[in-house]
């Protein structure tokens, strides 16, 4: 990795990390400080009156304990959504933008190897998500013994978040693939944000009714399950791993494609 390269990088990434961890940390916190038996019959209503609705975000009634409810009501949408944000949005510029604006020439000409650049990419990218998915665990955590000190199943949640990680992880590979495939960012985004976001459209519609119940075997977000997770399920924790190795041979494919190509410079 270039030291220098990578500083830039993270210094860039800093602006949407705050924003998106702001966002993040408003609906975290307002969330845990809802599991009081009165905000839980509210939801739990709002559960029962519009279940496909609430079922499409993975939000579901009947939670039994804190970390139960955490997963209902941030693990179906929050934290999966805004993460997934900054993964389209900051791969598109590591590598694709660098292309189509014609900036890439300046990094192909300083004595550095490609290798090392496409390394320095993928190490800003990751670590992104790492700072991101660390804050949300660390306030959780923070919120929670706040407001409800002990009730939190910690070991839980860090398995849980493990497997957010490894999510994250992979829904980053395919974005920065594709920004290493192509070198106009308006295919980068097409294939790197569309191929997320449609899978995340046919988990919505496979958690929303049973027509579409099976429409869970054609998204990855099945192989994320954190009430699995949260209860030490093997096969949950096989599925996070599946997850994990995609992400490795992706970002190696990303490596094997950006040292290969010919750019227009």
């Amino acid at each position: 990795m270039n030291a220098t390269l990578y500083k830039r990088e993270m210094k860039n990434s800093l602006k949407l990390l705050l924003i998106l961890a702001a966002v993040m940390a408003m609906y975290i916190s307002i969330i845990i400080y809802m599991y009081e038996p009165e905000m839980m019959a509210l939801l739990d209503d709002y559960a029962k009156a519009m279940p496909e609705i609430m079922a499409a975000v993975g939000m579901t009634a009947g939670a039994t304990d804190l970390l139960g409810f955490m997963i209902s009501y941030l693990y179906g949408f929050i934290l999966l959504v805004f993460p997934m944000v900054f993964c389209i949005l900051r791969s598109n510029s590591l590598l694709a933008k660098y292309a189509s604006s014609g900036a890439m020439s300046y990094l192909l000409a300083a004595p550095v190897r490609r290798r090392s650049i496409v390394f320095t990419q993928i190490g800003a990218l990751i670590s992104g998500i790492v700072l991101l998915l660390l804050f949300a665990t660390g306030l959780e955590i923070g919120v929670a013994e706040h407001y409800f000190p002990g009730e939190l199943d910690l070991i839980g949640l860090l398995a849980v978040n493990s497997g957010l990680l490894c999510l994250h992880l992979f829904i980053g590979s395919i974005c920065l693939f594709f920004s290493s495939l192509f070198s106009d960012t308006r295919y980068s985004l097409a294939f790197g944000a569309g191929i997320p976001t449609l899978m995340y459209v046919l988990q919505m519609l496979a958690n929303a009714g049973d027509k579409a119940a099976d429409l869970k075997y054609a998204t990855f977000f099945t192989l994320y399950d954190a009430s699995g997770l949260a209860a030490g399920d093997l096969d949950a924790l096989a599925y996070s791993s599946l997850l994990l190795l995609g992400a490795v041979l992706l970002y190696a494919a990303t490596s094997l494609v950006f040292c290969r190509k010919n750019f227009s410079i």
